[in-house]
């Protein structure tokens, strides 16, 4: 794993202390199963310390790369290179995972000296003239040194990335280079810290019973314990995470709560104050266009889609256009729909976004028969994860078999030992699943720690899935509604993605094109709604009945029913993404009548609100600045990749999955994305299959 904004302010030093007794791991041989973290033996004291003796380790191996007297090549220096930072990246993939799923105050304060250490410790490599020379030495003479295909790759992406941290520039504009991103890796990292803080701080509890009508027994039993652990018995409480909020919207008949609810999630970090990320988002995007311009390009979207599978900011929102436009043609008839029944039950009022979930569940309910309340009985949480580690199996061979002798940073974490088919072990699977307040709202797949192809041997993965699923209750396990179900085989093809992946170089690894990533992860989803999936696992928590084929037949009728909504409220998003990152001036903006211009302008109806607005955007200012629209993008390649399986009428086909896992899951970053994708599919996607499955032709 490495890091391309790793860590320098030397001066701050946080409180913490350690006494001499109390050795720093991170400077130890782990000596658990697999090398995994010894999480109990790890303080928050012990990050920065180890941050910077990792960044004193780094610089020294550079330096002796630098020093070297041989002439240049790419085994004294970009495989030199590329070999440092060994301690780096072990404190890194637990600090920077645990920062995200079990933050304090600690680690946050550690989180702030952090920020600015490993943006000054970026540039240092990126900016150093002497290194750059002997890279650039090796790159000029590439056309005649007989490198794999994997080190071409490494050798472009190490000169590539150097020039693109600013190795060109002039000392001046090294300089103010270092400025920004010092500037700016405090600046997302408060953005965060806010979002956090803020969808923790809302919290209604209800205490009056009729204010729970509609909301199933589940949800209400879930809020009761949720109320408890919060020091009011006897009432309920919801949340702005992801298992509260989003059944609440979809089952609450008190609309005036249903309204409060989503006007606090809309306008999280938006009420002013110390949290307020207004601010924060318009100085981002300012500093990130004069970035993009100090380093010759004309929008941060330029920069950054050079090294994308889309290459340029138009492609991008050409694809965005055409699939809002048939999105919304879709979405306007569902409110149509919505309406009607409104007016059918004399409600008297016009659709609004927080009706929207509601009405939507009434009419599926009574177009399909389909209640997916009923629905989430079949899916308890560990048979969904079963149900993916058979898909895997049946698919790659390989098996998951828990381990309780591995250490796991929270009790609900567990860990999994992944084996090939002839027994060799794999990596680990950690699975993290429901909401906390330490935790940042969402799903996602990181890795504790890469897999590599050394001199010395294999390094194995130890993979990590994160979630906010619906939490268990005293009378019930963890039940996932349809929705969750998708989420979990789509982090889980992450995940298979981290496991699979073998190369020699941590600079090709996984670092794939972000229109890429979503690709494995995406295709999962496919599985998860299958028929002959669904049997294998989808099982009724209390009876250990199969669900049955009519109720099976009636989700697949409605597989496509609001796709209108649910893909035009994501490809708003996007796009106002891609009007952030397209500006072409520094000037600040005020935040909220960009937005409402961006919406504007795009043609979005009322009745839907983005799926992030500018205050909560977090894809944005994180890994995914003018990329929120690779799920589109990836989602015409993963429409594209199954239909390679079902058109062999087989969906476990097992020379189609060898493929799979050859072209696209193991090669990580080696590799061009566009020509990964083609040598596994014999052709380039279309977005025909994508609009097909969603019903938007």
């Amino acid at each position: 794993m490495r890091f391309s904004r790793v860590l320098l302010s030397l001066a701050a030093v946080p409180v913490l202390t350690l006494s001499a007794q109390d050795a720093n791991p991170f400077f130890t041989t782990w000596k658990t199963p697999f090398g995994a973290p010894p999480f109990s033996q790890i303080k928050d004291a012990h990050y920065l310390p180890a941050l910077k003796e990792g960044v004193a380790r780094q610089k020294a191996e550079i330096a002796a790369i630098v020093k070297n007297p041989a002439a240049p090549t790419f085994k004294n220096t970009i495989e030199a290179l590329d070999g440092t930072g060994q301690l780096l990246t072990k404190v890194g993939g637990v600090f920077y995972n645990l920062t995200e799923s079990m933050s304090t105050e600690a680690l946050q304060a550690v989180a702030q000296d952090a920020a600015p250490l490993m943006a000054a410790h970026a540039d240092d490599i990126a900016l150093n003239p002497e290194l750059f020379k002997r890279v650039k030495a090796v790159y000029d003479q590439r056309a005649g040194l007989k490198l794999t295909p994997e080190q071409q790759v490494v050798l472009v992406k190490t000169y590539r990335d150097m020039v693109r941290g600013g190795a060109n520039l002039s000392a001046e504009g090294q300089a103010r280079l270092r400025q920004i991103n010092g500037e700016l890796s405090l600046l997302e990292l408060k953005f965060g810290e806010n979002l956090l803080k803020e969808t923790n701080a809302f919290k209604l509890f209800l205490d009056k019973a009729e204010d729970l009508k509609g909301l199933p027994e589940g949800v209400v039993a879930g809020a009761a314990e949720a109320a408890k652990k919060a020091g009011k018995p006897g009432q309920w409480l919801f949340t702005l995470h992801a298992s509260s909020i989003w059944p609440f919207l979809q089952y609450a008949e008190n609309r005036d709560l249903r309204r409060q609810m989503l006007d606090a999630y809309a306008n999280r970090a938006n009420h002013g104050g110390a949290t307020d990320n207004n601010p924060v988002i318009a100085k981002v995007a300012s500093l990130r266009v004069e970035k993009a311009q100090l380093l010759g390009f004309k929008t941060w979207a330029d920069f950054v889609l050079e090294e994308r599978m889309a290459k340029t900011p138009d492609k991008a929102v050409a694809l965005l256009n055409q699939i809002f436009k048939a999105s919304s043609a879709k979405a306007q008839a569902e409110a149509q729909d919505l309406q009607a029944m409104i007016d059918a039950e004399k409600g008297g009022f016009k659709l609004e976004a927080s009706d929207w979930r509601f009405y939507a569940t009434k009419v599926k309910k009574t177009r399909f028969d389909l209640d997916e309340n009923a629905l989430s009985a079949y899916f308890p949480i560990d048979r969904v994860r079963d149900g993916a580690f058979e898909v895997a199996r049946k698919l790659y061979g390989i098996t998951f078999t828990e381990r309780k002798d591995i250490p796991v940073y929270h009790p609900e974490v567990k860990a999994f030992e992944v084996k090939e088919k002839d027994g060799r072990t794999l990596g680990l699977f950690y699975t993290d699943y429901h909401p906390r307040a330490s935790k940042r709202g969402g799903a996602w797949c990181n890795g504790f720690r890469s897999a590599q192809l050394t001199e010395g041997g294999e390094i194995l993965p130890l993979i990590v899935n994160v979630c906010s699923f619906t939490a268990p209750t005293a009378q019930t396990p963890s039940l996932l509604t349809p929705d969750e179900v998708r989420t979990l085989f789509h982090e889980f093809g992450h995940a298979l993605h981290g496991l699979f992946t073998r190369t020699r170089y941590n600079a090709s690894g996984n670092n794939v094109p972000t229109d890429f990533v979503e690709l494995p992860s995406q295709v999962m989803e496919h599985w998860a709604v299958e028929p002959a999936v669904l049997k294998s696992f989808a099982k009724h928590w209390k009876t250990g009945e199969v669900i049955p084929d009519a109720l099976i037949a009636k989700m697949k009728k409605a597989g496509t029913f609001n796709q209108g909504f649910a893909t035009t409220e994501f490809s708003a998003a996007a796009l106002m993404d891609m009007d952030w990152h397209n500006l072409t001036d520094t000037k600040v903006r005020d935040t909220q009548a960009f937005e409402k211009a961006s919406v504007a302008k795009m043609g979005l109806m009322p009745e839907i609100l983005l799926r992030y607005r500018s205050t909560y955007f977090a894809h944005i200012v994180g890994g995914y600045s003018a990329g929120y629209y690779s799920y589109l993008w990836s989602a015409v390649l993963d429409a594209d990749a199954f239909e390679a399986f079902k058109e062999k009428k087989d969906i476990y086909h097992a020379a189609t999955a060898a493929a799979f896992r050859k072209e696209v899951l193991s090669k990580g970053g080696a590799g061009d994305a566009a020509e990964m994708y083609r040598k596994f599919r014999g052709a380039d996607p279309k977005v025909d299959a994508l609009l097909a499955n969603r019903g938007l032709k």
